[in-house]
């Protein structure tokens, strides 16, 4: 990639969601700069891999600095993220600085260093990755705490942003049959049965299912959808989530 080529950042792009946006990405056409804690197995010729504990204040802003040195960032998609398991009575505060770094910290570090670019280029697109758990989850503590704020961070940076042709929106999963979530509901188990019945389309989703909600929202042409959230939950958040 040349330094003055426009592309678009995802976090967390190496598997799972992530990897499913930039495949998306990518086969669109669009160039593609991954930042996430782990190389990815795979690759393309128009995809750049970067590493970075996005849990460490001093490693974002330092990746943050080189992307915006380097690359004309025209789209940012906030996708890292983690669940740290727990109540009330057994989270930690190390759980609560790992996800607020991932799930808050990363996403305002790396919107501010990629600010001028994204308003440069006059079509700016931010997509926070948020979780229908912000509406609430047992055992998801600090996740959903944090995921919430997400929201609210997309929320207010709309505003600010509108003015200057950038739109800024979420997408919230539901369940999603990643490697992550097999690892705690193993196919055929009964508590990932039950999770399956829970559904309304009876099914678990796809990374691909969240990819192409995000790539409504970073598409240039809708320019007039900004500061919503798009539960892509298989009708999970019906009855809960406000109409």
């Amino acid at each position: 990639m040349s330094e003055a080529q426009e592309v678009t950042l995802v976090t967390g792009g190496s598997s799972g969601i992530g990897r499913a946006i930039c495949e998306a990405l990518l086969a669109q056409g669009r160039s593609v700069v991954n930042l996430d804690y782990k190389a990815p197995h795979w690759g393309h010729d128009r995809l750049v891999s970067l590493q970075a504990d996005l849990t460490r204040q001093d490693e974002i802003a330092s990746a943050a600095g080189r992307i915006a040195a380097q690359y004309a960032v025209s789209a940012i998609v906030n996708n890292a993220g983690a669940t740290r398991p727990g109540t009330i009575d057994s989270a930690t505060m190390a759980d609560l600085d790992d996800v607020v770094g991932l799930h808050l910290r990363a996403p305002i570090l790396l919107v501010q260093a990629c600010l001028p670019a994204l308003r440069a280029s006059g079509r700016g697109r931010i997509v926070n990755i948020a979780s229908r758990a912000a509406l609430g989850k047992p055992e998801r503590i600090v996740y959903s705490a944090t995921k919430a704020g997400l929201i609210g961070l997309t929320r207010t940076l709309a505003q600010e942003l509108g003015g200057d042709g950038i739109t800024v929106n979420a997408v919230a999963p539901g369940p999603i049959a990643t490697d992550l979530f097999r690892n705690s509901n193993p196919e055929g188990a009964p508590q990932t049965q039950r999770i399956i019945d829970s559904i309304v389309v009876k099914r678990l989703g796809t990374p691909e299912d969240v990819a192409r909600a995000a790539l409504f929202f970073l598409a240039p042409e809708n320019g007039f959808v900004t500061g919503q959230v798009l539960y892509v939950c298989g009708g999970t958040t019906l009855g809960v989530a406000p109409v």
